[in-house]
């Protein structure tokens, strides 16, 4: 049976396919050292603003998977620039012949199979970020009052330094502030009648206001921060309600982390994309550079033309000659004599 796309290469081919092979295998080890770091600050990301987004959330799974990937393919860089390097001297190749296809296989199946699935990731759980951030975000605010409540004491904290390092303020807008109330309890005056008046209007029981937390105003702003009566046309000098970006943040902040991290996302997932490229190059020509060694004893500038190949034959021939020989490995051997009775036969035969 014919071998699976035949390429015929002579001296002067095989020595630039080598060479070219050296120069691929640095550049596929480079981006994948480029997506550990890229995946990891991903990661680090995530670890602050976990906060914000829905507990059922997948897209940590994202760096997570080019984390792998991204080993995967720095690993394989660097064996691809040992062997088409040790290629170019038989010496140097011996120790190569032996672990090469194994190596080939690895990480045709593992590291192709992590790109994948990586890259398939960052097309995929971006998109479910907005639901995310929007329950998460939501949460997030609910909670920022609660101080002293195990498992939200540090809501208001992590919510400020979300708004100041960000420049947001809000789910999608500074007025989201009036919608919850941000002030705990233990600091209300239960003797002021305007505390009285504003919770028992309110059905739930609440002390909602039209102010905003101290994170919100922008400090780049020439007046002072403007935090409470926020609707209030009258109740600040020269100060335009219909224009509170003069004041405060103009973006909310699920506008701002959706977005921050989506280019994040799709940084991530051009680099694999780019990386999946440069592995399917690196380990096609290493199987071409293999198979074509192999007719020459490993050495690469052997005389003649040699073919480098893909398969030796067809896809069923190749399953078929590794289940036979599977099945002789593990085929039982035919028993043996014992030591004793072979004597005994001759004896009798001599008798």
């Amino acid at each position: 049976m014919a071998p699976v796309l035949p390429l015929v290469l002579p001296l002067q081919p095989r020595i630039r396919l080598a060479q070219g092979l050296w120069l691929l295998s640095w550049l596929l080890a480079l981006a994948g050292g480029l997506i550990l770091l890229c995946s990891g600050h991903l990661l680090v990301q995530l670890r602050h603003l976990g906060t914000f987004l829905a507990p059922s959330c997948q897209f940590p799974a994202l760096p997570q998977a080019a984390l792998a990937a991204g080993a995967v393919a720095l690993g394989t860089g660097l064996v691809g620039a040992g062997a088409s390097q040790a290629s170019l001297n038989a010496a140097l190749y011996l120790p190569w012949r032996g672990v090469l296809g194994p190596l080939l296989v690895a990480g045709t199946a593992g590291g192709g199979g992590l790109l994948v699935l990586a890259l398939g990731l960052a097309l995929s759980l971006p998109g479910s970020l907005d639901e995310a951030l929007e329950e998460g975000l939501g949460t997030a605010l609910a909670h920022y009052r609660d101080t002293e409540v195990p498992g939200h004491c540090q809501d208001k904290r992590l919510v400020d330094e979300l708004q100041l390092r960000y420049h947001c303020c809000g789910r999608h807008g500074y007025k989201d502030w009036f919608g919850v109330q941000w002030v705990s309890s233990r600091y209300l005056d239960p003797s002021d009648q305007d505390v009285v008046d504003r919770i028992q209007s309110n059905v739930e029981g609440l002390y909602l206001t039209d102010g905003v937390p101290f994170s919100c105003c922008n400090p780049h702003s020439p007046r002072p921060c403007l935090q409470n009566r926020l609707s209030d046309s009258y109740a600040h000098p020269l100060f335009d309600p219909r224009q509170p970006n003069q004041n405060l943040w103009a973006q909310g902040c699920h506008e701002v982390l959706l977005e921050h991290l989506q280019d994040l996302a799709g940084t991530l997932g051009s680099m694999l994309a780019v990386t999946f490229l440069l592995q399917a190059l690196v380990l096609l020509g290493l199987r071409y550079l293999q198979t074509a060694l192999e007719g020459l004893g490993g050495v690469i500038d052997g005389e003649g033309e040699t073919q480098g190949y893909l398969f030796p034959s067809g896809l069923k021939e190749m399953l078929k000659t590794a289940w036979l020989q599977g099945w002789i490995a593990h085929r039982p051997a035919p028993e043996e004599a014992p030591p004793g009775e072979a004597p005994l036969k001759e004896d009798l035969s001599e008798a």
